[in-house]
């Protein structure tokens, strides 16, 4: 059994049709989580996620941290029950109406108390020493933000066989990538970062996506971005725009040539994203 089957038991799932003793169950961890001095705020950005939430913070109220942390919630323009799952699983969410990562990240961002932020999406699941293993490598000198790589689920339409196809060919093309050019590698999902210092570049709101790799091109002035490839901060994720038409095996091959071009590219001239951030796009 995989360590996130038991939060694919409530992923996708109504509030309605979880039981309340879970949402009990969740909301206590929770409790015994938060810390009023923390080192590390985990900020969750959620927008019309009533049926992923739930499992979400169930996976964050099992970390296992050495740290003090707290969980903030923000809603970013919900029209849904995303706000009632945060108040039912035990964290107060921060409504922001202006709706975009980057104003939903803005939001956590201010609000954080944590000397460090780790940025979190509502639709991914983590795993217990998530936050654990990211703040260590923060707290290291010189280390300014840190990111991860991740997982997908397997599902009817994606066999484990296939994804692990596809993965490993985008996690060399990333790992590749960031020794250059670490901002074009972070997403927002696997992400953690300094709180003052992220404040001082601050979090583009002017742009659909990509305010991952904007701040963290911001941050690179400052230090180092490094990249933990272990198990222990790799979350599991949906697909996002991945594979639309069913078939993970014509997307490996897609991105296997523009991945061996990619690298090409990056280790042998300017990269075209330097003197344009706005085409720093999140792709899950």
């Amino acid at each position: 059994m995989k360590w996130y089957s038991k939060f694919m038991d409530v992923y996708g799932k109504s509030p309605e049709d979880i039981s309340p003793a879970l949402f009990e169950q969740i909301s206590g961890n929770m409790a015994k989580l938060q810390s009023d001095a923390p080192l590390v705020t985990v900020a969750v950005i959620a927008h019309n996620e009533e049926k992923r939430l739930a499992a979400c913070l169930w996976s964050l109220s099992e970390q296992k941290c050495d740290f003090p942390i707290e969980i903030v919630g923000v809603d970013n323009n919900s029209s849904d029950r995303t706000a009632e799952v945060y108040a039912k699983c035990g964290i107060s969410s921060l409504p922001e109406t202006r709706q975009s990562p980057g104003w939903a990240r803005t939001k956590g961002l201010e609000n954080a108390r944590g000397k460090y932020t780790v940025t979190i999406d509502s639709d991914t699941i983590y795993p217990p020493l998530y936050v654990q293993t990211l703040t260590g490598q923060l707290m290291k000198k010189g280390v300014v933000a840190v990111g991860s790589f991740w997982s997908y689920y397997p599902d009817k339409d994606h066999s484990r066989f296939s994804l692990a196809l596809y993965e490993s060919v985008r996690d060399i093309y990333l790992w590749l990538l960031h020794f250059k050019r670490p901002e074009l590698a972070v997403r927002g999902m696997v992400f953690g970062h300094d709180t003052e210092l992220a404040r001082k570049v601050g979090i583009r709101t002017d742009i659909i996506r990509g305010e991952d790799g904007s701040l963290a091109l911001g941050l690179k002035q400052f230090g180092k971005i490094k990249f933990v490839h272990s198990r222990k901060a790799r979350p599991v994720t949906g697909y996002g725009t991945m594979g639309k038409d069913g078939s993970i095996f014509s997307r490996f091959i897609q991105v296997a040539r523009m991945r061996l071009k990619g690298i090409f590219m990056i280790f042998t001239k300017k990269d075209r994203y330097e003197d344009n951030p706005d085409n720093l796009i999140e792709r899950k």
